[in-house]
């Protein structure tokens, strides 16, 4: 199989795809033949080895194992069952996240994967799970429900365009802070007010707010408090400021000053749960969230994408297209096996490669 790696830290330039064996599933996982993979900034971030406190997780001088092959939201097909995986069929489709996903086949756990919402293709389902499951279990966290008002500053980014529609589909009232562009792409998302990205603060009149999503803003934690009820939440969703922490440190200090203020403020840390995911992918089904990609590259132009989303220029969500054809072959091949399995029987635990 083909899969990208990375031997050090740095730019894309340095990306190389080699050849390997097709990886085996451990008890509780599964193989996963990948049709497509969606680019976090966090892929970007592994990459370079920023921030450095980051490499004390990720690998100090050059990516641990886990991390030699970037990409780690992946949708594709079942392709074998680990020891003692239940409720999982080789042929069947998944997305959800995996270490390295930026491969032919990658390997994962069965509690990091659901089965996608049938409005979803390929490339959506592919783009769903990090930025998704950030979005969602912020607002689920922060209690968001019919009536509040939420606002979400970085609202045309990968997590921001999903939190918008899912504020929206939760029955808030939401506001998008996101560059002028963008503003119609908001409207159609659910956002009852758009505010324009500018360097100027927030201007305190458009609130108060009942939640305020901050996701990678760097705008100071005085200024978004202004906007909020006096029991309002305050959910900072990572920063991008460079240096040592690249901005982490501002999450942490709300997260400090939380229990001497009458706000509530978070720092949130989104978890790769396949059984939030698929509470994601039930609301994404009843109420039409899906995510909005921007830019799809084949696995060859990978680095492309990596560099777009590491720009940050990428609105909405990118991915990168390993087999396009495979969830329509997953389909065909299931079928067949149907027709042609005796009763009592089943299919072998790893078949033969789709064409």
């Amino acid at each position: 199989m083909r899969r990208i790696v990375q031997d050090g830290f740095g730019g894309t330039e340095q990306l190389r795809v080699e050849t390997a064996g097709i990886p085996e599933p451990g008890t509780g996982q599964v193989s996963i033949r990948v049709g497509a993979v969606g680019v976090d900034r966090g892929t970007w971030h592994i990459l370079t080895g920023t921030p450095p406190i980051g490499r004390l997780g990720f690998g100090l001088r050059r990516p641990r194992a886990a991390f030699r092959t970037p990409g780690r939201d992946v949708a594709g097909v079942i392709d074998a069952l680990g020891p003692g995986v239940c409720g999982w069929e080789v042929g069947e489709r998944v997305h959800g996240t995996a270490d390295g996903s930026l491969a032919d086949y990658v390997v994962t756990s069965v509690d990091r994967i659901a089965r996608p919402a049938p409005t979803l293709n390929l490339v959506e389902a592919a783009a769903l799970p990090i930025s998704g499951l950030t979005a969602y279990q912020a607002l689920r966290d922060a209690a968001v429900g019919p009536g509040q008002r939420v606002l979400v500053v970085g609202a045309s980014g990968g997590v921001g365009h999903l939190a918008v529609q899912i504020a929206a589909a939760l029955g808030a009232h939401t506001s998008a802070v996101c560059r002028a562009e963008s503003a119609d792409l908001m409207r159609a998302l659910g956002a009852s007010q758009i505010i324009e990205r500018t360097s100027a603060a927030l201007p305190t009149e458009a609130g108060p707010y009942d939640v305020v999503l901050d996701i990678a803003s760097n705008r100071p934690r005085r200024e978004l408090r202004a906007l909020l009820t006096t029991r309002g939440t305050l959910v900072c969703i990572g920063t991008e400021a460079g240096g040592l922490t690249s901005g982490l440190h501002h999450s942490m200090a709300a997260a400090l000053l939380n229990p001497f203020v009458s706000h509530r403020l978070v720092m949130h840390i989104s978890k790769e749960l396949g059984s939030d995911l698929a509470e994601l992918d039930q609301l994404a089904e009843q109420s039409g969230v899906r995510p909005r990609v921007g830019h799809v590259v084949p696995f060859e132009r990978a680095a492309e994408a990596i560099d777009l989303v590491g720009s940050g220029r990428a609105v909405g969500k990118t991915v990168v297209e390993v087999d396009g054809a495979l969830w329509q072959e997953s389909l065909e091949a299931r079928a067949s096996v149907a027709t042609s399995t005796p009763p009592g029987d089943s299919p072998s635990s790893r078949p033969a490669p789709l064409a």
